[in-house]
């Protein structure tokens, strides 16, 4: 396979909406998305945007391969600890946590392995 150099083919503009988050069905109030990266082998996106209207919450799950959590605005609480605007958390494979935010928020995460809920 030959790779494409040119860069525009790999750049994501702003342009695109907020979705709402739905997985397995399950439609999240409050939680939107943006997709950055889609792995097309995995059929799903690794590297997102998550914003949390004040007072929603993602339920507890596991990571199975660990992910990365970089807070852009607002405010995320993930297991009692409150993480402010430009806070940065990496957490290792088969972390259990759970997301709320009491503010709102704006996150970018990277998630090399789908998500189990538990």
């Amino acid at each position: 396979m030959v790779m494409n150099t040119d860069i525009n083919n790999y750049i994501v503009r702003n342009n695109q909406e907020w979705q709402p988050l739905v997985e397995a069905g399950t439609q999240y109030e409050g939680v939107w998305v943006k997709s950055l990266l889609y792995n097309e082998t995995q059929r799903r996106s690794t590297s997102i945007l998550l914003k949390f209207e004040p007072g929603s919450s993602y339920p507890y799950h596991n990571h199975p391969a660990g992910e990365e959590i970089f807070v852009l605005d607002g405010e995320a609480i993930i297991e009692n600890a409150i993480l402010h605007g430009g806070d940065y958390l990496y957490t290792p494979p088969n972390f259990k946590h759970s997301v709320r935010s009491e503010t709102g928020c704006t996150m970018l995460l990277v998630i090399p392995a789908e998500v189990e809920l538990l």
